[in-house]
């Protein structure tokens, strides 16, 4: 089995997105825990709404590349439409940030978005990731 820390965001209908992104979680992984969400500005492209972040901690028998299709398949599943601006607006993101209590993704050191809900299940798991 392994953990994974899940970065969570959408500026699309966010509460519902990030709800049903849940929902999924619990239904196909084991979803020990989600943070609150917290609002956020964009970063990188302005001219969209807000984000609603978060992040769940999730254990899963899948490999890290597999999780990563099961994550882009949620995201599509969700509705989220990749388009020519990579910063924009979408339904629902999703991002490893840790596999296995290992930090794996540079924006948790860079982004206080990605950073606070992870801290937060850091915190109320007794993590010490690396």
């Amino acid at each position: 089995m392994y953990m994974y820390l899940i970065s969570v965001g959408s500026n699309i209908e966010p509460q519902k997105n990030i709800e049903h992104a849940r929902r999924v979680f619990e239904k196909e992984t084991r979803l020990l825990g989600a943070s609150r969400p917290i609002v956020t500005a964009p970063v990188g492209y302005q001219y969209q709404p807000d984000f609603l972040n978060c992040a769940f901690y999730v254990e899963s028998s899948l490999n890290p590349k597999d999780f990563r299709a099961f994550l882009k398949n949620v995201e599509t599943r969700l509705g989220r439409v990749r388009g020519p601006i990579k910063s924009g607006p979408r339904t629902i993101d999703l991002d490893i940030i840790a596999i296995d209590n290992k930090i794996i993704d540079q924006s948790y050191y860079d982004q206080e978005y990605v950073r606070n809900p992870i801290d937060e299940l850091i915190k109320e798991f007794g993590l010490c990731p690396k």
